[in-house]
């Protein structure tokens, strides 16, 4: 608990860059891209936690399968027509969803739903910033993933009908790890079915809950997080578990597009999603292929199947 508290005191600053009538889990993930849309509301704006979101999701018009660009996101765009899984995405400290969406525009356009809230005293203009209360924020995940399923059920909202709230997965940067991981504790929803943790950790309680597959992205030389603290975490998992280093590398700038590292993360965490959220067996035999390069990566595996 020292090296955690210790490493989340240094600072985790931005990346540089109901009913659900789900049908049952496809066996192959969509192999085309959609152009994106983006919308904007805050969850409790009223309460003593009032949550904003960001929410990327797949739009309309569906493009030809062989269009694989990521144009800008479109605000309020129409919802592509199918249901799509959903990743909820935290931040870290002093920062704010939109300094993420190179990633998350590009899951959002591979097929997921990406719901990224902006926590009340972490994010970049917090006006009462504490970091303290990370330790607050997977209770808030865990209240936006209610208010999804609330959502895909409301008669008349855009999203309605188009969220596959059986089928999330929790994912963040920094104290956004950190964040994610403690969303998987003792008997958390089945709803929650795989995590990604980049340059984060573990939080006390983390990873007693129903085992999940989890995947880790860490910097061989992050100032902030130090990789030690989440192979630590990588060791205390329970379930499936893969390990992606990137030596030599900080807290972060295997994130931004063009960054040594990036595509290898991009494919590597998009075909992780594509395993866990669409139960696609072809995603996860590509997981050792997507994260290869000999001088920019390293990756170790656990108990995923064969």
């Amino acid at each position: 608990m020292a090296v955690l508290m210790t490493a989340l005191l240094a600072g985790c600053g931005p990346a540089t860059a109901a009913t659900s009538g789900t049908a049952p889990p496809a066996r192959h993930a969509p192999a085309r891209s959609w152009p994106v849309g983006v919308r904007q509301l805050t969850l409790d704006p009223d309460g003593p936690r009032p949550l904003p979101l960001t929410i990327w999701y797949p739009a309309a018009p569906d493009p030809a399968p062989s269009d694989v660009r990521v144009a800008t996101p479109v605000a309020d765009a129409p919802v592509a027509a199918g249901r799509f899984p959903v990743v909820v995405y935290s931040h870290g400290l002093r920062s704010l969803p939109e300094l993420h969406a190179p990633l998350t525009t590009r899951w959002a356009a591979a097929g997921f739903v990406v719901a990224a809230p902006t926590y009340p005293r972490t994010n970049l203009r917090a006006a009462d910033f504490t970091r303290a209360d990370v330790r607050n924020q997977p209770a808030d995940g865990w209240r936006l993933i209610g208010r999804l399923v609330r959502l895909d059920a409301r008669r008349g909202d855009p999203l309605a009908g188009h969220l596959a709230v059986e089928r999330i997965a929790a994912a963040g940067h920094s104290a956004g790890g950190f964040t994610t991981a403690g969303m998987f504790t003792s008997g958390h929803s089945a709803r929650l079915r795989s995590g990604i943790v980049l340059a984060g950790g573990g939080l006390a309680g983390s990873f007693a809950g129903p085992p999940a597959p989890l995947l880790f992205v860490h910097g061989g030389a992050d100032p902030i997080v130090p990789e030690s603290v989440g192979r630590a975490a990588y060791a205390r998992t329970t379930g499936p578990a893969a390990f992606l280093s990137l030596p030599g590398q900080g807290h972060g700038e295997y994130l931004s597009p063009g960054h040594p590292g990036f595509a290898q993360v991009l494919a590597t965490t998009t075909d992780f999603l594509r395993w866990t959220l669409y139960d696609d067996p072809t995603a996860l035999h590509r997981l050792p292929t997507d994260a290869h390069h000999p001088t920019i990566t390293a990756l170790t595996t656990r108990s995923l199947p064969h």
